[in-house]
């Protein structure tokens, strides 16, 4: 190997052993300095020039001194040494959790819930924690974890989830996010204090396409209610499905994290007896959360999800309800 070879390289044990001769003038006493026999040393410088290809040492009457181009390699060794110890500090504090890339990916309702508030938390308490976070649907999320585009997923509950016990993932809840009626202020139900949900069985009605997983929600309870939904219009923006709402062209169920709905002329009625809701949960790959920034991030999830009043999460031991 050469200096103009592509796989220049320098080995930074011998690097040492240069600047040790530096200091202390012969191989001899840098022998004794480090406890070593003067022929390994040697040796080791030896093996330093003949992988540089350069003379790093030459006679100085009993002792040696160093050429011009052993003085310009030490020229670098102090930058070298800072470099690596940054390094080893930088690797101390990703085993930590202080350091490193984590990439999020969210169902939108969920950014505004949880990962909003714990990625404030963790910018001031882990400043050196890089978080990507990417708006993405329930189906696309879990995509996300299985191609490696994502570190953890911030999903719901939908026909063809990965079930609770899937191995190929871990999981912590976080959210039971209730949906309630929503209806026309001038509704002839819009008074009443709570509904059933068989109550909306011949209206007309407004959701997201029956492939989205709130929408699989709404039919699911529906058909539980004893009837299929007769939906007329499709939107996936809840502030666009208000709108349709409040200009009288259906009725729809909405999750309470989807609040406040800006439109108005809205009239929000709780259901009667176990509502419907979506779980929220936070995911990644099996064994994934072995990786300290991921768990980091994922352990902030939790706390911010636990001190939610509509938390699914146990919260941490000693953990206060609020932050």
């Amino acid at each position: 190997m050469s200096i103009d070879s592509e796989n220049f390289t320098i080995d930074l044990r011998r690097l040492r052993l240069l600047r040790e001769v530096e200091r202390r003038g012969t191989v001899a006493a840098t022998a004794a300095a480090l406890h070593l026999t003067p022929s390994a040393v040697s040796q080791q410088l030896a093996g330093l020039a003949r992988d540089l290809d350069v003379p790093l040492l030459e006679r100085h009457g009993r002792g040696v001194r160093l050429t011009g181009q052993a003085r310009v390699l030490l020229g670098h060794a102090d930058t070298v040494a800072a470099q690596l110890e940054r390094a080893r500090a930088d690797l101390a504090a990703f085993g930590e959790g202080l350091v490193g890339e984590v990439r999020v990916g969210s169902l939108a309702s969920a950014i505004a819930a949880v990962v909003g508030p714990a990625l404030r938390n963790l910018r001031s308490e882990r400043p050196g924690l890089r978080i990507l976070v990417r708006e993405r649907e329930p189906v696309s999320a879990i995509d996300g974890l299985d191609t490696g585009d994502l570190d953890v997923a911030v999903s719901v509950d939908h026909r063809g989830a990965p079930a609770r016990d899937d191995a190929r993932y871990d999981r912590v809840d976080l959210l039971t996010d209730v949906l309630d009626a929503l209806l026309p202020a001038d509704h002839p139900l819009a008074a009443q204090p709570e509904l059933d949900l068989a109550d909306l069985a011949r209206e007309e009605w407004v959701a997201a396409a029956s492939d989205d997983a709130c929408a699989q929600i709404i039919i699911g309870a529906c058909a539980t209610a004893g009837f299929s939904p007769d939906v007329r219009h499709h939107t996936q923006e809840y502030d666009s499905l208000a709108a349709l709402v409040a200009a009288g062209a259906g009725v729809a169920l909405v999750p309470r994290l989807a609040h406040p709905l800006r439109p108005p002329g809205l009239v929000v009625v709780p259901l009667t007896g176990t509502p419907p809701a979506r779980s929220i949960y936070a995911a990644t790959r099996a064994g994934r959360r072995t990786d300290a920034p991921t768990a980091a991030v994922v352990e902030e999830l939790r706390r911010v999800a636990c001190a939610r009043p509509d938390a699914s999460c146990t919260p941490p031991t000693g953990m206060a309800t609020s932050r």
